[in-house]
């Protein structure tokens, strides 16, 4: 059914890349949406700090277009701290220290592949290659953790991963900890890669569990197999 102009200028206000947006526009012209939007607004209004700045809300998807991922590796809020989340899960930008659990992965990655342990956080050439870098929720107040839970955005990142479920195929999800397994339930192991092991935060992947996950050699093998050319997980300096 064809969108009213109404609601095709609803659509074109949102900073969105144009396949995600086509493929999400029933949930952004949805009251669900709009609910979401005026808590945020409401947030603004109060003069509280959001992270990510606006721009930044939708960079995962921006910077991973609907037809290029190939990989989704599922995080839950934002960084909660100046300068830290950018858009993209366990990514900071450049210049800021890099996060535990961030520099747990890295460790991970090093074992895995031989890769070399960069020394900044900003994972924007993964996402650029195909790597989904999303939250489960995409934004939080500055210094209050968890604080945009149960908002809606975990109804608006339900209904991205139905889509790539639906409509890709072969696509491998990287499930670390029990809140990305628990959002990942939806996922049809039958046509996708499903890799499940401990949260990378100290507390959890030194009770075991992430260190030897070895992640990133399978995410590449599977892609291999399937004719998708593999990753480089190496960062420039």
């Amino acid at each position: 059914m064809p969108l009213t102009e109404q609601q095709q200028a609803k659509l074109d206000k949102v900073q969105l890349d144009q396949s995600w947006k086509a493929a999400l526009s029933d949930f952004l012209l949805s009251a669900k949406m709009d609910e979401l939007k005026q808590f945020l607004l409401q947030e603004k209004q109060a003069e509280k700090t959001i992270y990510p700045p606006s721009s930044l809300i939708f960079n995962a998807l921006n910077s991973t277009p609907l037809d290029q991922v190939k990989v989704v590796i599922l995080g839950q809020d934002p960084y909660h701290g100046p300068n830290q989340a950018h858009g993209l899960s366990f990514s900071v930008q450049r210049g800021v220290a890099i996060p535990p659990s961030l520099r747990n992965i890295f460790h991970e990655l090093h074992a895995d592949l031989g890769v070399d342990i960069p020394k900044h956080g900003n994972l924007t050439q993964w996402a650029e290659q195909g790597v989904l870098l999303l939250n489960a929720v995409l934004t939080v107040e500055a210094g209050q953790p968890t604080s945009h839970q149960k908002r809606g955005w975990e109804d608006f990142t339900d209904h991205v991963i139905d889509v790539l479920n639906q409509q890709r195929e072969h696509i491998v999800f990287i499930l670390w900890g029990a809140y990305a397994q628990r959002k990942g339930q939806r996922i049809h192991s039958d046509k996708h890669l499903v890799l499940k092991a401990a949260h990378p935060s100290p507390l959890a992947a030194n009770r075991g569990g992430f260190f030897g996950c070895k992640a990133f050699s399978k995410t590449n093998n599977y892609l291999t197999r399937h004719g998708i050319k593999p990753i480089n997980w190496q960062l420039d300096a």
